[in-house]
């Protein structure tokens, strides 16, 4: 009788762990299966459908974690286990996992959902998973009928043609190619200028990754080539060349491009993952500097890349001494930004009373972000992640930010011992600011920036978004080059603005007046007028009009407008148009016609 209560607490423990393991396993069925519904989709050029599938992903997982929850309480009464049987649950939880595929994020789901049920006081102690408990490394799917990680192609056996359209071939997309042995040659043409001709070593080889990465309108097939010492990454995406017909749009040979489509500032991958953690490392071999935590969030497992993420901040924060300060720039009147030298992002908190012009709400702003979350974002808008109650070192926060951080965010601050708890914040990649890049930069660099702006504005308003705010301050520049917006408390749907021209002025009185003598709406936008705050500086103006006259013509932003409202869907290349195969090679298109749709 001594024994009962810890054998019964023992079989709760353990009914428990089985209970959040199954809850994980429904949340990973329903991500797969998104990915597989990915392929039909994009065969069938259903791009709407993709999209909504894309965003509905995404809020998927906490809807999982909240039906977890849910069932914790019903069932098992969970706020009210004690400190002794949850740390059973976590003992039980870890041997369910020593033969499971996803053991990490399903290390993550159970953080995420004892957190929900836990007091905050609880976060970093014995009951969740602060390290990883189980190991990730060489984890395959050994089921006789299951596909592998990746496929290995030798090409030294049927000739690199023959192998490459194999490799294309083995996806099994339903629609035809429009001309695949065309294409194919086009990759080994790419291939041979980008490399010369090599000898093929003994171990000549290409390995690529069995499931097709989906997003916008193309379907990606990522590998490697190995030859002798040398390991070259590669991706290739699939388009429709026209209704009904596929095509091999370019093949990306550079780590620098392949960087780019899996950057922050792109919307995730939909891509089918028995073993992700094997995905992530076959990633990292071919973009070797990125880390595990933006591979994560790049396939779609952003739970699992903002938990990846923390713990690096935290291994930096315990080998590093410089502090946190207010980040450079100009101040915004809504986000506060500051920044830890040593550590590649910056930290906003929405602050706590905005001065006019600004009329909005936190409530208002949190809903901006969330917008930007689930929408396309094209490689032009930054990522964020979203944290509560992040604990700050005292210490390592400079002077003048706790003044600041006190003036301007006192509700969202607590004091626990020696550290600050931050309520509510969000962390984005670093970048310099547009505004900066400008007033430092060469003619030549001024000119790059401004096209990249331009550039960055129409395909948003293309994808439907108004950016709202569009001073230089509010766009960043990566380090590969490309303009980023990053400040999104005004940010709109073009569909919902109403875009105007400036009436005509009836007396010189109005004409000559600093004031607009015209009404204006809360939803007109008036893209006439924004000459006056982006064309200030004579260089800025010079290549602006070079590259972006029709900038602030309002039929440009009429016709985007008319044409998302009617349906279209634009088409947006994460790569520049002249490495496309249609206009890099026009000889190999004999009819012209895609190489005339591409220019």
């Amino acid at each position: 009788m001594n024994h009962f209560p810890k054998l019964l607490s023992s079989q709760i423990g353990f009914d428990v762990a089985e209970t959040l393991l199954e809850g994980f396993d429904r949340h990973y069925r329903v991500f797969r299966d998104a990915a597989i519904a990915a392929k039909g989709l994009f065969e069938a050029g259903d791009w709407h459908a993709l999209q909504r599938l894309a965003r509905e992903r995404i809020t998927s997982y906490d809807d999982r974690v909240e039906e977890c929850v849910t069932r914790l309480e019903d069932e098992y009464d969970a706020e009210n286990i004690d400190d002794e049987i949850w740390q059973q649950i976590k003992l039980h939880y870890i041997g369910l996992l020593t033969a499971h595929r996803q053991p990490e994020c399903a290390e993550t789901f159970f953080n995420s959902v004892c957190c929900k049920i836990l007091h905050r006081s609880y976060f970093n102690n014995d009951f969740i998973f602060v390290r990883p408990a189980i190991s990730t490394e060489y984890i395959e799917n050994d089921e006789p009928a299951a596909k592998p990680t990746y496929r290995a192609y030798y090409p030294s056996k049927d000739g690199l043609a023959a192998t490459l359209e194999r490799i294309v071939t083995n996806f099994q997309l339903e629609p035809p190619f429009e001309d695949l042995p065309r294409d194919v040659q086009c990759v080994m043409q790419a291939i041979t200028e980008a490399f010369g001709e090599f000898k093929a070593a003994p171990n000549f080889q290409i390995h690529v990754l069995s499931s097709l990465f989906f997003r916008n309108k193309a379907a990606y097939i990522v590998g490697r080539i190995i030859n002798g010492d040398l390991i070259l990454p590669f991706a290739v995406p699939v388009r429709h060349a026209q209704p009904g017909l596929l095509a091999l749009d370019t093949v990306l040979l550079q780590r620098e491009q392949l960087l780019i489509i899996f950057s922050f500032s792109h919307s995730y991958f939909l891509v089918d993952m028995e073993v992700p953690s094997a995905y992530v490392q076959f990633l990292r071999t071919i973009m070797p500097g990125k880390p595990k935590a933006e591979i994560y969030t790049s396939v779609g497992l952003q739970k699992q890349g903002k938990n990846l993420f923390y713990r690096d901040l935290l291994h930096h924060l315990s080998h590093s001494s410089d502090k946190f300060v207010i980040a450079p720039g100009i101040k915004g009147m809504v986000m506060l930004v500051f920044t830890l030298p040593s550590f590649p992002y910056v930290f906003k908190l929405i602050k706590d009373n905005f001065p006019p012009p600004k009329e909005t709400t936190r409530k208002k702003i949190q809903d901006k972000y969330q917008l930007v979350k689930r929408h396309d974002r094209l490689g032009r808008m930054a990522d964020t992640l979203e944290y509560s109650s992040v604990a700050l070192p005292l210490s390592r926060l400079d002077d003048a930010l706790l003044r600041e951080l006190t003036k301007e965010v006192p509700s969202m601050l607590e004091y626990e011992g020696d550290n600050l708890v931050i309520r509510h914040l969000y962390i984005e990649r670093r970048m310099t600011p547009l505004n900066l890049y400008l007033q430092n930069g060469t003619l030549t660099e001024i000119e790059h920036g401004i096209k990249e702006y331009g550039d960055a504005i129409k395909e948003l308003i293309q994808a439907n978004i108004f950016p709202g705010d569009m001073l230089y301050k509010n766009f960043g520049v990566t380090r590969h080059g490309r303009v980023v917006f990053y400040d999104y408390d005004e940010i709109e749907y073009l569909t919902d603005c109403n875009v105007r021209k400036v009436p005509q002025a009836r007396t010189e009185e109005e004409e000559m007046s600093g004031e607009p003598w015209y009404a204006i709406g809360p939803h007109d936008i008036f893209p006439e007028t924004y000459d006056t705050f982006l064309l200030g500086d004579p260089r800025v103006r010079d290549v602006f009009m070079k590259h972006h006259a029709d900038f602030f013509d309002p039929a440009l932003w009429q016709k985007h407008k008319e044409q998302i409202l009617n349906g279209e869907l634009a088409d947006f290349f994460p790569y520049e148009r002249s490495v496309r195969f249609c206009v890099r090679y026009p000889e190999r298109f004999l009819d012209g016609a895609l190489a005339a749709r591409a220019a």
